[in-house]
């Protein structure tokens, strides 16, 4: 259901934030997604500090990665037909619990098969913070003008927390102590989850279909069933590829150089860039069609990414990590926009956890292929991962593109009843 009259004026960032009950849930969403982006770098740095291998902390980094993508769609589909509640609070409990048993036993020198065994549980109780935020948004936006500029204020509330998490964890690994990463992003992830879950008034409906069984007359299937949904699952597995191998390589280069105090700085630098891009996305009133603009924008990502294994100095790896992190956001932004006109009402939470699985997927593959290869060749051939990885999801996008078009009765209710809101898709 629409639940906001909105005018056919080119919405803003103020017009979104004076949407009622919008602060309730944001400001404990952006506590409680904080700690997703120290967890994999706090984890390569602990581990890589324990081990003395990249390859090694690539490897369990990756094994949480893994898991949260296999289990997080699950837990959205659980969110969907239960409530966000329901999943949320069990699901902090026992990640809080897992990072601190990886914690203990990677600082006790425990075997690399038992920190494997920990990572398992630690990424697929990742807390899905973030598909629940934009599910919100969601339930009060349906149909109005204003969810394309809620995409790209919650991609920019992503990015901001990918310059504010890894420079966190990296000084805190590097100035206090090798887990005090993981030990903070424990503790940031219990308080800010237990807080965003208590935000019950901005709760989308759950349980929609369930006894019926149906959905608009139509039986209740999975997000995943959609064939656009895989093709933009391909999509944001290539992003995560350069999340990954950006983390990763960015890590070895600042080693090498004997500057690992640079990583934060460099990461930090790629992240800005997508948070400053996804500012603008959200500021302009776009006339070409998200589908065009998921095309060329991933075109520009894959030029980019491909210049990164090229580069050997810090500066020029900072400006061109700056135009990465630049290319990232319009296709992480266009993505979510396409997938509301895809999935009916009662799928969102699960359609958006299959993207940020899928991104978390190709992070884990990336950063065990990019540590392999940075212990094995050096920090610059960690850079071929992002450049392969965005390459054959740009070749998949190409190929696919027409599944990205909406059906016309998903395009009604992307509509909304009495909006008066155009969805084109070219």
């Amino acid at each position: 259901m629409a639940s906001t009259v909105i005018s056919d004026k080119r919405p803003g960032y103020g017009q979104l934030l004076r949407t009622p009950g919008a602060l309730s849930f944001l400001l404990p969403g952006f506590a409680a997604r904080q700690p997703f982006a120290m967890l994999t770098i706090g984890i390569v740095l602990l581990v890589q500090h324990t081990t003395g291998s990249f390859g090694s902390a690539g490897s369990v980094a990756a094994v949480t990665g893994v898991s949260m993508a296999l289990f997080a769609p699950q837990s959205g589909k659980l969110a969907d037909r239960f409530g966000q509640r329901a999943v949320l609070v069990p699901g902090v409990l026992v990640h809080t619990a897992s990072v601190s048993l990886l914690v203990v036993l990677a600082l006790t020198g425990a075997p690399l098969w038992a920190l494997f065994l920990a990572a398992v549980p630690a990424g697929a109780s990742v807390p899905q913070v973030g598909p629940m935020v934009r599910a919100r948004w969601a339930a009060k936006l349906d149909g109005t003008p204003l969810m394309p500029t809620a995409a790209a204020f919650e991609s920019v509330t992503d990015e901001f927390t990918f310059v504010v998490g890894p420079v966190l964890a990296t000084a805190l690994c590097t100035g206090v102590h090798p887990a005090a990463g993981l030990i903070a992003e424990a503790a940031l992830t219990l308080v800010g989850g237990l807080f965003f879950a208590a935000q019950r008034a901005t709760q989308p409906a759950h349980g929609l279909s369930a006894a019926a069984g149906h959905h608009g007359g139509e039986p209740r299937r999975s997000a995943l069933s959609v064939p656009g949904v895989r093709v933009l699952v391909v999509a944001f597995l290539g992003i995560g590829t350069v999340f990954g191998g950006m983390q990763v390589s960015l890590t070895a280069f600042t080693e090498e150089i004997g500057n690992p105090g640079a990583n934060g700085l460099l990461y930090g630098i790629f992240a800005a860039g997508n948070m400053l891009a996804g500012i603008a996305m959200g500021a302009v009133a776009w006339k070409t069609g998200p589908r065009r603009r998921l095309i060329v924008g991933y075109a520009g990502l894959t030029i980019a990414a491909s210049l990164l294994w090229t580069t050997h100095s810090v500066l020029l790896l900072a400006a061109l990590g700056l135009v990465v992190g630049l290319c990232i956001a319009p296709a992480l932004i266009t993505g979510y926009t396409i997938v509301e006109t895809l999935i009916p009402a009662s799928a969102r939470t699960e359609a958006f956890t299959w993207l940020t699985g899928a991104v978390a997927l190709g992070q884990a593959a990336a950063v065990t292929v990019a540590g392999r290869l940075a212990d094995a060749h050096g920090a610059s051939t960690g850079f071929l991962v992002p450049m392969a990885g965005t390459a054959l999801a740009l070749t998949t996008l190409l190929a696919l593109r027409s599944r990205l078009k909406p059906h016309e009765a998903s395009r009604v209710a992307a509509r909304g009843i009495g909006h008066r809101v155009p969805v084109t898709v070219d």
